[in-house]
């Protein structure tokens, strides 16, 4: 089994994902001497009484209010009891595990003031497969109070866990893990409790996604490019050069790539001087999707390797100091744009089945209806192809201006980061249905067809994949596209881009 060690450089994503996947982690002794000078300002501060939000005083709307020398000792406990509301499903254990990382690494940055006991129940947590079980939806996006609140307790022996496969009590999944309940102290609770490890978190892994599901995307232009006889001029380097765009230029040479050894980069290959909209502009389109994809893992790698406390600690100032950081607006915005990129480019994928559709209708126009004809899997979603379409449209929609003022209005604005990263990730699931679909028209059009074009490698192994799936599936529409969208986008090893012939069976 791999090990991520953390240090005090940066966690890069693909480092979070390994931990998710079920990497041990470790704390580098530097880091561990970045967690005690952190705490021992704390101390510091609590030894001098000074007034200290949630410290030596209450939070939100009773921040003005100073605690007891007896209450400052039950204070981080009560955040931690008190605030683990939410509704709705339990988070997957991919997302517990990614904001159990997140938090730990966030600590690991020295701002939070936590002891190192925290760091060393987490990093424990996460190497024995504690995992909390803690509702969806309980976030508005200042700090993911809720689920941080229900992962807390399972470090200090209350809550549920899954340990194993068993859903248990938080106390007895510890127990079983060979862990010791976290006893809290100093800013231990609001540490735990105030950060945003579910945003992050998911955040992460959607990116990781919607890298993958780029790539995808260009694999399915390029074989209906295949099956309608498209013009390979759209992916010339000089147009690339003459808008440089990187992302354009990255679509235009990943489907060039792919094209290679195809007749349409033959003179005559192509049927037309210049085709619709729906595949002259794929490299500007998907060009696009990657650049706010790009946007997104930028946005998320800064929240990832912040110290988003409050209130932060200095070292340097021997402070605490009252802030926001907690507000990870950019990471939701990036995923609202990310949405309307994604939509831009179902709306291209869902054109390019009307022509293929209607090639499809072409061919069939004067074939006998006797004997054995080929199934059309294709053909049979293409209308549930363009009920898809509008869910993903209306996905498209911000998530983060609609959170009204909450606590006395002293929580008057808020993220929605979670919403927003969440709605994100079911955008990505619609448009990975757009494209499996896509693909099997476009297998379709290309069996109907009287003569059989010499495919470029690229779009031949995608041909070839959802052959496969139709073999191995149930011969039923819904059951191949089931089975397609398993293998595609498929997740490549080391965190590439997909790559088609790794989608290969």
């Amino acid at each position: 089994m791999s090990t991520v060690t953390i240090t005090e450089e940066p966690l890069a994503l693909e480092d979070l994902i390994a931990v998710v996947d079920g990497a041990r982690v470790e704390l580098a002794d530097s880091v561990r001497a970045v967690i005690a000078d952190s705490r021992a300002v704390v101390d510091r501060v609590l030894s001098r009484n000074e007034a200290v939000y949630g410290l030596t005083t209450q939070v939100g709307h009773g921040k003005d209010t100073l605690l007891t020398e007896e209450e400052i000792r039950g204070e981080q406990m009560f955040l931690v009891m008190s605030h683990s509301g939410g509704v709705g499903p339990a988070l997957p254990t991919p997302q517990v595990r990614a904001a159990l990382a997140v938090r730990l690494n966030g600590i690991a940055r020295g701002g939070s003031g936590a002891s190192p006991a925290v760091a060393d129940v987490l990093t424990a947590m996460l190497n024995t497969g504690v995992h909390p079980i803690v509702p969806e939806i309980g976030s508005v996006g200042a700090g993911d109070l809720g689920p941080m609140a229900g992962m807390a307790q399972v470090a200090i022996g209350h809550g549920r866990a899954e340990h194993q496969g068993e859903l248990l009590p938080g106390s007895e999944a510890l127990r079983r893990a060979g862990i010791t309940p976290l006893a809290l102290s100093g800013k231990d609770g609001l540490a735990l409790v105030s950060a945003n490890g579910v945003s992050i978190g998911h955040a992460a892994l959607v990116v990781a996604r919607a890298e993958r599901a780029a790539a995808a995307a260009d694999i399915a232009a390029a074989l209906s490019m295949e099956a309608t006889g498209a013009n390979p001029s759209i992916l010339h380097p000089t147009v690339a050069r003459a808008k440089p765009i990187p992302g354009q230029a990255a679509t235009a040479d990943h489907i060039r790539e792919l094209l290679a050894g195809s007749s349409l980069l033959q003179p005559g290959g192509p049927r037309s001087v210049q085709d619709a909209l729906s595949f002259r502009v794929v490299p500007q389109v998907h060009g696009a999707l990657r650049e706010y994809v790009a946007a997104a893992r930028n946005a998320v790698t800064v929240e990832l390797n912040s110290a988003d406390d409050n209130p932060l600690v200095s070292v340097s100032d021997q402070a605490m100091i009252s802030n926001g950081n907690f507000h990870p607006m950019v990471l939701a915005i990036a995923c609202d744009a990310l949405r309307i990129a994604l939509a831009q480019v179902g709306q291209l994928s869902e054109r390019r089945m009307a022509h293929l559709w209607d090639g499809c209708m072409h061919e069939l126009t004067g074939l006998p209806t006797t004997g054995e004809p080929m199934t059309m899997y294709g053909l049979q979603l293409r209308y549930p192809a363009a009920a898809v379409f509008p869910e993903l449209k209306q996905l498209a929609a911000p998530a983060t201006l609609d959170t009204p003022p909450l606590d006395f209005g002293v929580e008057d604005h808020h993220t929605a980061a979670p919403l927003s990263v969440r709605k994100t990730d079911m955008a990505l699931g619609l448009l990975e249905d757009l494209l499996a679909i896509e693909l099997m028209l476009a297998r379709d059009l290309l069996g109907l067809r009287p003569t059989k074009s010499v495919l470029g490698a690229g779009p031949d192994a995608a041909l070839r994949m959802v052959e496969k799936a139709i073999t191995v599936a149930d011969p039923q529409p819904d059951a191949v596209h089931r089975t397609l969208r398993e293998w595609f986008p498929v997740r490549p090893a080391g965190g590439s881009a997909t790559n088609v012939r790794s989608a290969e069976r």
